[in-house]
């Protein structure tokens, strides 16, 4: 059996920044603590999920199914050494007048696997220090909250 996780978000930004924030690795550190995306954002590319924390050790890694900036990325996500239990992530972006919302959604997880215990807590998380970083420029220490430090935490 498997599941969806839904989160949507409201920022002050435009969709131009939002999508930067996703995609550009040095704005993706500042937000999800110490960790970037690596990818050329081309239908068909491989992208990574890395750690600078640690050796750019990658986190998670998948390929890019969709790419419509600054409105809709679509990608494959997986462990490391646990490519059989694949699934997608999406983000939709939409302005709202003087607002951006941010759909993100987390499919096809196995219920009760480790990826989606982990991503459960770790997409809140990143997704609040996104929206802190872009309305204020500072981001929240993700690694705060104990759960966040637990594995393939997103």
């Amino acid at each position: 059996m498997s599941n969806a996780l839904v989160y949507t978000s409201y920022m002050k930004t435009t969709p131009e920044k939002l999508w930067a924030a996703i995609t550009n690795p040095e704005f993706a550190r500042q937000y999800w603590g110490g960790h970037v995306n690596m990818s050329d954002w081309k239908k068909g590319s491989k992208w990574q999920h890395e750690d600078t924390n640690n050796n750019n050790n990658v986190r998670i890694a998948g390929k890019v199914v969709e790419c419509t900036p600054p409105k809709h990325l679509v990608l494959t996500w997986a462990s490391p050494g646990n490519e059989a239990e694949i699934s997608t992530v999406t983000f939709v972006i939409e302005p709202v007048e003087d607002m951006v919302k941010l759909e993100v959604t987390h499919a096809e997880l196995k219920a009760g696997s480790d990826m989606a215990q982990g991503v459960s807590k770790g997409w809140p998380l990143v997704l609040s220090s996104l929206k802190t970083y872009l309305e204020t420029g500072k981001a929240l220490n993700i690694f705060a909250v104990k759960a966040c430090n637990a594995p393939k935490v997103a």
